[in-house]
């Protein structure tokens, strides 16, 4: 079994920052629009306007509800003093005057320096006599929201870093051939890693900002040689489906992960090799399976016993042998099912057997299968997982509750008649999701049908005859309003089910007791053409749980 541990890890490289001297107009224009964008993307709308020197005095414009704030940016890295630079304040003021006419709720200008107290006085002084707010992002206040988001201050000062890291040969420190040299760099890293031990080594990966180990086995005596002990510590009892799982997986080999979240493990302590030993403190642990290993023979055989007696064998493939700390287990899977095996080494415990299967989109023959092994298993006895070497497991198995196997006998009738209808059709389809009680009454009426039964109909309450112009004796005797017995015949019996047209054939209708309709609310009795029951025209009972017999 293999296991990963998270832990986070936190730290920054070198602070570099940007020199704003050196990075021109353009570098000053995109790095101011990249923090824009970061600070006010969640909460508002951002545009970047004509690009520099726009007409219309914007910049940036960065829209929130009603409220407009409205950037100006200005590369003056040394400032704007009044007797050197009368020019630069000229643009400033027109620049803010031609912003204004927007009717912007702030309007703010960037510049890489730091402002003297009568260059900040010179910019306060434009909103004299306006309703709209100026605000300043002078270097300081760039620099420190590089400083917060220090992935953008990175990927700015690469070039600064990289001219200083070819004088030491350190190119692809910096990554500077993108994704090549991550990948060249984390093969060296594993390389560094493999040398750690002889035994073990650690595979790794980066998931947002958490480091996850995973310890590795070098050889498959590894766990022999130098053995690794892990100690989880639990903060208080774990959930019934948690323990479970932690049961099944760690206890006998299943090969389930086990996800065990921070608020579950007080702690993991790593006994071991130096480099590995130690505890650690909020963790989530995910205990993974080992990968698969090869069996050497798969086609196995579930048999059930009636003391030395074999009554049921099915056979199956032999998906997963496996061994954890209180016994062994055994996966065995069939067409649409698994069978799950748990055998604990204490002798004399009791071995447990988990029965999975689902019915979707297996014809009915198929699904009989699946329901007869069920029902075996709900029974209760013996039975064994063997293979040609010999017995793989086995066990004793106790009765279930009655109500269980009543429920599965009622699934198997409605498989078995689907299965009989389809088979005389000629019409072979999965076993329907959903069936409503109307297409459940059918279906056992095509079956008694097909079975040589008569049957009586629900849904035939009463007949429809045209009469035709000519008297005899018998129409008179049929309106006389005496009871009579009626006999006719259909050309084609079918019934509709999963959107398909199922004909069984030609059938005879017929009643005892007819005046215009039957006699007390009876229904008509069907029958196929070529049937020949002993019991003449009385039918059978369709035995479906919930539904009054028709009379």
């Amino acid at each position: 079994m293999g296991s990963s541990l998270g832990v986070v890890c936190e730290g920054r490289g070198p602070v570099v920052a940007v020199e704003w001297e050196r990075v021109g107009q353009p570098g000053f224009d995109r790095i101011v629009e990249a923090l824009v964008h970061r600070v006010y993307d969640a909460t508002a709308r951002v545009e970047v306007v004509n690009g520099r020197g726009g007409d219309d005095g914007i910049d940036i414009k960065v829209t929130h509800g009603s409220r407009v704030r409205i950037f100006q940016l200005k590369y003056y890295p040394d400032g704007f003093p009044t007797t050197a630079h009368k020019r630069r304040r000229k643009s400033i003021r027109q620049s803010f005057t031609r912003a204004v006419q927007h009717q912007p709720w702030e309007w703010i200008l960037v510049v890489p320096c730091t402002l003297t107290t009568a260059e900040r006085e010179f910019v306060t002084s434009l909103a004299a006599g306006q309703t709209v707010r100026v605000g300043v992002w002078d270097r300081a206040k760039l620099d420190g929201l590089l400083a917060t988001h220090s992935d953008l201050e990175a990927s700015f000062t690469r070039n600064q870093l990289f001219e200083a890291a070819k004088v030491y040969g350190q190119e692809r420190a910096l990554l500077m051939d993108g994704v090549r040299d991550v990948s060249a760099r984390v093969t060296a890293l594993g390389q560094q890693a493999d040398g750690l031990d002889d035994h073990w080594t650690v595979d790794f990966a980066r998931q947002g900002e958490t480091v996850v180990h995973m310890l590795r086995a070098k050889h498959p005596r590894a766990h022999e040689v130098s053995p690794v002990e892990i100690t989880l510590t639990g903060n208080g009892p774990l959930t019934p489906d948690l323990a479970l799982a932690v049961r099944r997986s760690l206890g006998f080999g299943l090969p389930k992960e086990v996800v065990l979240p921070r608020g579950a493990v007080e702690s993991l302590t790593v006994s071991g090799p130096d480099w590995l030993a130690g505890e650690h403190r909020d963790v989530e642990v995910r205990w993974r399976p080992a990968d698969k290993v090869p069996l050497a023979e798969t086609a196995v055989e579930v048999a059930f016993f009636d003391g030395e007696h074999v009554t049921a064998c099915y056979p199956g493939t032999l998906a997963h042998v496996g061994r954890g700390s209180v016994g062994r287990s055994v996966r065995v899977d069939l067409a649409g099912g698994s069978l799950e095996l748990m055998i604990p080494s204490a002798s004399g415990a009791s071995a447990s057997l988990r029965f999975t299967f689902a019915l979707e989109k297996l014809e009915p023959a198929a699904g009989l299968r699946l329901l007869r092994i069920y029902e075996r298993i709900a029974a209760g006895g013996a039975f064994e997982v063997r293979a040609s070497a010999g017995v793989i497991g086995g066990g004793e198995l106790p009765p279930r509750p009655e109500a269980a196997r009543q429920e599965a006998a009622r699934l198997r009738g409605y498989i078995e008649d689907l299965e009989g209808v389809q088979r005389h059709c000629e019409q072979y389809f999965p076993v329907p999701d959903e069936l409503t009680p109307a297409d459940r009454i059918a279906l056992r009426m095509a079956r008694r049908l097909l079975q040589g039964h008569c049957v009586a109909s629900p849904f035939l309450r009463q007949a429809r005859f045209t009469l035709n112009g000519q008297d005899s004796p018998t129409l008179r005797s049929l309106l006389s309003g005496e009871p009579h017995a009626v006999r006719g015949s259909t050309a084609a019996f079918a019934l509709t089910l999963a959107g398909r047209h199922l004909e069984l054939g030609p059938a005879h209708f017929y009643h005892p007791h007819v005046t215009v309709r039957p006699v007390d609310g009876e229904c008509f009795r069907h029958l196929l053409h070529d049937a020949a029951p002993g019991s003449g025209w009385t039918p059978v009972p369709l035995e479906l749980p919930g539904f009054t017999e028709p009379r």
